[in-house]
């Protein structure tokens, strides 16, 4: 009898002018976790993606208990009982939860969609993940942490006997990530094997089995996830040395840049909270506590009451043009969604601040474009081949780059990072700190949203925590520990 679930032999996989995939050796048990590590462009998505049918790999045979898998697919893949959840969301915002949960394995009865029963079947889905909420709820009405919990859901409907998960815990926060590692170890205990992705390196210790490292499409090493320390599963990660993660100095600091007064909208109430030069001020919290919420109104997307200053000066309301003009910038959760033209080009990404300025008479100086996105590029080492390349076509880590670019042209005072790290690799994450810390070097100030605790105790100056919509606490760099910052964002009382 094979031990094993999946076997990938020998697989290999080219892109023009890239290899992905080189000779890949890598195997799956029953009820274990077999973590994948790499840096972005390591070849851990497209391996999954080979696995799940959506690619073909050039050599090399994929077993599934010890048949080899011929002309797979999205389809063959499903039906053998493989499952993927993607970092991307796989989610259709305009249906209602229900329908996404079953999306393609609708429940029929005599040829008819049988919403009832969908929805009582989709009840059940989301009791087994703890999540209260009505499955008839539209999806676009769900935050990000909330959609990826939908999306396991929608896993577990189809029971399958292999489940790959794609930095599921990215737009988690503490307590949803609990409950995501419950599901996984019941899963284990049903014999479900899984592989896992994740750039949140301390999580693999308490969810992994095994841990295969990549790197330039080669398996670098496997081993039991409790024979390597995590010091040297980042050298190996990198190829280099990453002397220290959160490399922040705390600086003085200077004038008011940010001013957040008695201000509530939908999802918060009189909120008071203020960023100086010269500092980074994290914004902690569950999913759901309404920091996006509270970023978005500041920026001037959503409504509220209540009164925002930027160095002195009262910022209009549901007025964004106006705000980036006055010296902010939001970096936004989901920049491939909310932060990026995909299919634009570098240049026309990280331009599109600046075009009035640029273009006063409608007339394009190439010359001079070209000229500023390349100091960008060099400034901020962005991995490209040319400034017209496609932006869809970057890594996580350098897609995030090339925010930073946009706004950075746009010369602004006040950044507002939600989420700056999420699903990019320990390398870029480096990188990307130590630019942070370069911002505030020169009078900047950050405002960073974060689930991620490392980061907010790593990089914070000042620790802003909120629940349920409110402020429950402030704590300095010096005081703030994880049992502190979590106290405050599981609070069901809030300050007034």
């Amino acid at each position: 009898m094979n031990k094993n679930l999946i076997e990938f032999r020998h697989i290999s996989k080219s892109f023009p002018g890239v290899v992905a995939l080189s000779d890949i050796n890598i195997d799956l048990k029953p009820g274990e976790v077999h973590v994948l590590v790499g840096e972005n462009g390591a070849g851990k998505s497209t391996l999954m993606r080979i696995l799940s049918g959506a690619l073909q790999a050039d050599k090399g045979d994929v077993l599934f208990n010890g048949e080899k898998i011929r002309k797979n697919s999205s389809s063959i893949a499903t039906q053998l009982g493989i499952g993927m959840i993607y970092q991307e969301l796989d989610l259709i915002p305009e249906l209602p939860i229900y329908k996404n949960i079953f999306l393609g394995n609708e429940i029929k009865h005599y040829g008819i969609t049988d919403d009832t029963a969908m929805i009582r079947e989709a009840e059940k889905c989301l009791q087994m993940i703890h999540m209260a909420v009505d499955p008839r709820t539209l999806v676009k009405n769900l935050g990000v942490g909330a959609s990826q919990m939908v999306e396991i859901a929608k896993a577990l409907s189809k029971n399958f006997k292999v489940l790959v998960l794609d930095e599921p815990t990215s737009s988690l926060a503490d307590l949803e990530i609990k409950e995501l590692f419950r599901i996984i170890r019941e899963l284990k205990s049903r014999g479900v094997g899984m592989f896992y992705i994740s750039h949140r390196l301390e999580e693999l210790y308490e969810i992994g089995d095994r841990v295969t490292i990549l790197r330039d499409g080669n398996v670098i090493e496997t081993c039991g996830i409790n024979e390597i320390d995590m010091n040297s599963m980042i050298e190996k990660i990198a190829g280099r040395k990453i002397s220290v993660l959160y490399p922040h100095k705390r600086h003085p600091a200077g004038m008011r840049l940010l001013e957040v007064e008695n201000c509530s909208g939908v999802k918060f109430k009189n909120i008071n909270i203020h960023v100086d030069a010269g500092e980074i001020v994290g914004l902690a919290g569950l999913v759901g506590a309404g920091r996006t919420e509270l970023a978005r109104a500041i920026f001037g997307i959503d409504r509220y009451s209540g009164l925002v200053s930027l160095q002195g000066r009262e910022m209009p309301k549901n007025n964004s043009e106006k705000i980036v003009k006055a010296g902010l910038g939001l970096l936004p959760e989901d920049r491939k969604v909310q932060g990026l033209a995909l299919e634009r080009s570098i240049r026309e990404n990280i331009l599109i601040t600046v075009l009035s300025q640029l273009q006063p008479n409608g007339v394009v100086n190439e010359k001079n474009e070209n000229k500023i996105c390349k100091e960008y590029i060099k400034q901020l080492s962005i991995a490209t081949s040319s400034v017209e390349k496609h932006v869809g076509f970057l890594s996580g880590g350098t897609q995030q780059k090339v925010v930073i670019a946009k706004w950075l042209a746009a010369k602004l005072k006040v950044f507002i990072f939600d989420e700056p790290t999420r699903g990019i690799d320990v390398g870029a994450k480096s990188e990307i700190y130590n630019f942070m810390d370069d911002l505030i070097s020169n009078g900047a100030g950050i405002l960073m949203i974060s689930s991620d605790l490392p980061e907010i105790l790593g990089m914070s100056d000042r620790i802003y925590v909120m629940s349920q919509g409110r402020l429950t606490g402030e704590l300095d760099h010096n005081e703030a520990d994880q049992g502190k910052v979590l106290q405050l964002a599981y609070n069901q009382t809030a300050r007034k």
